[in-house]
């Protein structure tokens, strides 16, 4: 068992740290308070072709390890959760949901290309007002007619969407099927009747473009079917068990962001006539939250690895996500009790990181769900 990374892995991890802290760092601040997301940015780090680092050159990608994608993620969350979930939800929701799908690979290659170099950014609408944790209560429906097909409905929370060129919609074919019925569409955007509904104002990951998504009356070609009835639902949980270890990584970057900042702060910060680092009780306190992120990094790259290596990656995935998105919220909890009155100040960050850390305990699965993803592997 070797825990050293590539060198490969070494420099992704290097480019996505360095591109973090010169073009995210500065202004990360004062887009927490606007919840301007940063296209521009977004768009520079995609010429790299980042975004496709997992998936096969010959669809597009760069072929590269679903680790090395991972390590990117966390990197940039170290510094900006919401930008990090943005690229999460561009490679592994979207991606993840056009790769893992039936669909012949001229449509593949069509829809994920143009991603991966940030030419287009993509989003993944299942969830619904309707239906969060219970994906078979939703409502939308798409309706066979000729070569293509009807789309009525609408999806909530849907992250990117709002800048989206390209949502991945999960619909029912057959409302009275269920999920045997669902089936998975690629809308375009600008097709008539798929227009942007509320923009959400979130607690946390503010500048995340997170919006309600409508269709009414949109057509879509047969062709862009990506799951076939009675299909779309496996994909869409064989999609989920990949994004929520994009979700891990995003929260062991917050917790390592937050952790960094808190060290940094107990060196420098003096009462009683030492740094607050030889106080025992903080430092051990740090010895306890870096041990706690060492633990959810080793799940984490577990998963990841199982993942590339093809191996059942379900069970990993949700123990990753469960550990990794706890610990963000517990040490960026900490840094804030440790900073005293500065860690509640928005000029340290950690109030931030406290914020942004929430929400990855609720999306691609609360961790009550991922606890019901374990346990019901261990009495089989």
């Amino acid at each position: 068992m070797n825990f050293e990374l590539t060198n490969e892995q070494k420099d992704i991890q290097k480019l996505a740290r360095d591109f973090a802290e010169k073009e995210l760092l500065p202004q990360v601040r004062e887009r927490d308070e606007s919840g301007e997301f940063p296209l521009e940015a977004f768009r520079k780090l995609g010429k790299t072709g980042i975004y496709g680092l997992p998936y096969p050159k010959e669809l597009g990608g760069m072929g590269g390890s679903y680790l090395s994608y991972i390590l990117a993620v966390e990197e940039i969350s170290k510094v900006d959760a919401a930008f990090g979930i943005a690229f999460s939800v561009d490679t592994s929701l979207y991606g993840g949901s056009i790769m893992n799908s039936s669909a012949p690979d001229e449509i593949k290659k069509k829809f994920l290309a143009p991603i991966t170099y940030g030419e287009k950014i993509g989003s993944f609408g299942l969830t619904e007002h309707s239906a969060g944790s219970d994906a078979a209560g939703q409502h939308t429906v798409a309706t066979k007619d000729g070569d293509s097909y009807v789309i009525n409905g609408s999806k909530c929370f849907n992250t990117n969407g709002p800048l989206a060129d390209y949502t991945v919609i999960y619909c029912l074919t057959d409302p009275e099927l269920g999920t045997k019925g669902m089936a998975a569409f690629v809308v375009e955007k600008g097709t008539p009747g798929f227009t942007v509904g509320h923009v959400e104002n979130k607690m946390g990951i503010r500048t995340a473009m997170v919006s309600d998504m409508i269709l009414d009356n949109v057509r879509v070609p047969a062709e862009n079917m990506i799951a076939k009835p009675g299909e779309g639902f496996k994909l869409a949980m064989k999609t989920l068990d990949g994004g929520r270890i994009g979700v891990g990584a995003q929260g062991l970057g917050i917790a390592e962001g937050a952790y960094e900042i808190a060290r940094q702060y107990l060196m420098q910060r003096q009462q009683f006539g030492k740094p607050l680092n030889k106080q025992q009780y903080l430092a051990f306190k740090m010895a306890e939250l870096a041990t706690d992120i060492e633990k959810a990094k080793l799940l984490l790259y577990k998963a990841a690895l199982c993942k590339e290596e093809g191996q059942p990656y379900s069970i990993p995935a949700a123990m990753a996500k469960m550990t990794c998105t706890d610990t963000a919220m517990k040490v960026a909890t900490e840094a804030v009790q440790m900073l005293g009155g500065n860690g509640y100040m928005k000029d340290y960050h950690v109030e931030r990181m406290m914020r942004d850390a929430k929400i990855t305990q609720i999306y691609e699965g609360t961790n009550e769900i991922q606890k019901l993803v374990i346990s019901g592997s261990l009495f089989r």
